[in-house]
């Protein structure tokens, strides 16, 4: 295992820190109701995807 030589400077431990956040999630209109939904998923309010019915809602 890695074993750093020296402490890290808080600047350094700060702005490596700094690159955490949590990212916003993608969202796309569904084609049918135009409700935010996830791309590449079946829409939770109409239950359709590619045009087609696939959930019962």
């Amino acid at each position: 295992m890695a074993v750093p030589k020296r402490k890290m400077s808080r600047s350094n431990t700060r702005s490596r820190r700094a690159n955490w956040k949590a990212a916003v999630v993608p969202t796309v209109a569904c084609p049918q109701c135009k409700s935010p939904k996830l791309g590449h998923a079946a829409c939770s309010v109409c239950g359709t995807y590619n045009g087609r019915q696939v959930l019962e809602v």
